[in-house]
């Protein structure tokens, strides 16, 4: 069976991370092989520690994942230094052309900073221009353009189109934290018009939404599905988990 192999941090809460990643993946009917970047001591309240992986070892796992597993797609979370940024980005230059979703996490929920700043130029010009998909939502958009948040139409298509404009494929803006009733996500690629995916606005203290989405987007790429296709069962997936609790 084909794995999705998963670059990211691990949450004790279970919240977040790794384990959301795994069961996202398990939902789909896909396998996950991992790839630790960060050991994180957490509640759902608060990140109260972090020790990063050294970038080494890592980078082993991830080679170790590609030798043991037929990998299909490729789910990256949390990196947490610029030297692993670049340590992935490395490996998937070597690798045969994969789908590769990468969900920028910047800081936690609760606002502690998850990436380090000497990092993020790192990952917008050697990792980002790698990935089939990078799904910001609003302030990770504002940080990797360096501009002001914003949730207007015309700032997102602007910010967006400075991102793609440097190499990257594809960018599913997350709208959770604009104002109103229902959450707009917002696709942009290079010379298509926008594509929108709306939703019900997911509760703030439903943790791991960002992980559980760019994993079931990377499910859906593992299995062949299209990218389009990819995002609508994702959304649909995360509003189905949100009315089971």
């Amino acid at each position: 069976m084909a794995h999705v192999l998963v670059i990211a941090g691990s949450d004790s809460s279970g919240g977040a991370g790794v384990a959301r990643d795994v069961e996202t993946l398990a939902a789909f009917g896909v396998k996950a092989c991992l790839a630790i970047t960060a050991v994180t001591v957490q509640t759902h309240d608060t990140v109260k520690s972090v020790d990063l992986c050294a970038p080494d070892l890592v980078e082993a796992q991830i080679r170790a994942a590609f030798s043991a597993n037929s990998v299909a797609a490729i789910k990256i979370g949390m990196l947490g230094s610029c030297e692993t940024v670049k340590r992935v980005a490395t490996v998937l230059r070597e690798q045969a052309p994969l789908p590769v979703v990468l969900d920028p996490v910047l800081a936690s929920s609760s606002g502690r900073a998850l990436l380090a700043e000497d990092a993020i130029e790192t990952m917008r010009e050697s990792l980002m221009p790698l990935c089939s998909l990078v799904t910001p939502n609003l302030p990770e958009l504002a940080i990797l353009t360096g501009e002001e948040e914003t949730a207007s139409a015309a700032d997102l298509h602007s910010q967006a189109g400075h991102l793609l404009g440097g190499g990257v494929q594809a960018l599913l803006v997350k709208g959770g934290h604009a104002a109103g009733a229902r959450a707009v996500d917002t696709l942009f690629q290079a010379g298509e018009p926008p594509l929108r995916f709306e939703g019900p606005r997911l509760p703030g203290t439903m943790r791991g939404t960002g992980c559980m989405l760019a994993s079931a987007i990377a499910a859906g790429l593992a299995r062949g599905d299209g990218l389009e296709a990819s995002v609508r069962a994702a959304k649909t997936h995360l509003s189905e988990r949100w009315l089971a609790n």
